[in-house]
């Protein structure tokens, strides 16, 4: 019966990661100004790995991989919106159409 809810639960993490992940690749396919694909590949890929990594954790279950798989995830985190931003401003800096665009928020 435990192992049948941790299949269960087990794919549903890894179902919905993928979709994440999916839709994540639709985005940066879909958008034409570069901003606008690095902030759905930013967004995407960061909870959607968290759910992949999710799954593999409720697979193998808690020992020293579980712990390994949450370091990968935690070093991830920390390095995404660095590189993200980087990218975001290398774009500004060197785009000669940045400004026809993107448009600026104002409230």
């Amino acid at each position: 019966m435990l192992e049948t809810v941790r299949f269960i639960v087990f794919a549903l993490l890894l179902i919905a990661g993928l979709m994440i992940q999916l839709t994540a690749v639709l985005g940066a396919c879909r958008f034409r100004f570069s901003l606008n694909r690095i902030h759905a590949a930013g967004m995407g890929d960061t909870l959607g790995l968290l759910l992949l990594c999710l799954s593999a954790i409720v697979y193998e279950g808690f020992s020293w991989i579980s712990l390994k798989i949450v370091l990968i995830v935690a070093f991830f985190w920390l390095t995404s919106p660095v590189c993200s931003h980087l990218i975001g401003r290398l774009v500004r800096e060197t785009d000669e159409h940045f400004k026809s665009e993107a448009k600026e928020w104002k409230p």
